[in-house]
Parts: structure tokens; sequence; C-alpha cells
């Protein structure tokens, strides 16, 4: 007979609280295991700040500044997300990436925060192929599109 799987109190990647048998008043760590979900599923950020919105909306998340006030203070890099009229806050995983409304493309946590940046597009030069330029345009275009690449 193999041995019983034992839990810890919480998930290894995300935190979420794991459900215990005998436990009192599970639907407090049922909902907030859902509040959690909920925050990190297809996560879209509106944008980063160092203080709190004045007034904020339920679902609303944010990238937590590097030098957090109010009810942010020492958050530095979470998200924090508007649930139940009070801010949950996450610590993001390497390699969680969420898009920022506000800038309009994505954003991937890797030891911090990581954006990318606006690509220029060719000139000047002392030979000039127009539609070399014209397909780089394209393709900036293209990955600007779809959120990779920050309009420029």
């Amino acid at each position: 007979m193999s041995d019983p799987f034992a839990f810890a109190s919480t998930t290894p990647r995300h935190a979420l609280p794991n459900l215990f048998a005998a436990q009192a008043q599970k639907e407090f760590t049922v909902n907030e295991a859902f509040a959690l979900i909920d925050a990190l599923l297809h996560i879209a950020a509106e944008g980063e700040a160092s203080e709190p919105p004045a007034s904020p909306a339920d679902g609303e998340c944010w990238i937590v500044g590097a030098e957090p006030s109010g009810e942010w203070s020492g958050q530095a890099g979470a998200i924090a997300c508007r649930q139940g009229g009070t801010w949950l806050f996450l610590m993001p995983s390497e390699g969680l990436t969420l898009f920022d409304k506000a800038a309009g493309c994505t954003v991937r946590f890797a030891d911090g925060w990581h954006r990318a940046t606006p690509v220029a597009l060719p000139d000047g030069g002392s030979t000039i192929d127009a539609e070399a330029r014209t397909a780089i345009a394209d393709i900036v275009g293209a990955l600007e599109s779809l959120g990779i690449l920050p309009d420029s």
C-alpha cells in the first residue's frame, strides 16, 4: 500500500488555500481560493501605480509600483486586486504574464516586471530598400496590434 498523500495548507504555485477534512467554516477557505483564481485567471491589470485608486471597482487589478503607499504599503511588485470591497494581494510567480490595459501590451514577471519597449522603424541610411522597410513596418504593426509590443 502506498503512503497517503499529505497536503500543505496552500498550493505550491499560487498559495491557494487547501480544504481539510473536518475543517470549520469551509466556505471561507473555498471562497478565498475562488477569489484568488478569479484574480489570476486571464489577468488584465488597469496599469501600474504606487497608491490605490480613489474609487476602485471590484474586479480591478493593478501592478503595485516600487514605492507603494496607503493600503498598498509593503506590497511592492505585487498584484493588487479589488475583491469584496478590499484589496487582495498576489505575489507573482516567475513567468506570469498579464495584459496591462494602460500600456496596451503584455507584461511578464521574471525577477521583477518587464515590458517590451517600442520599436523604432528603420530611418535614414545611404541605401533605402522601400519594400524591406514596408515589411518591417508591417511586422512591427502586427506585434503592436497583438499587444506584444507597445504602440510606438
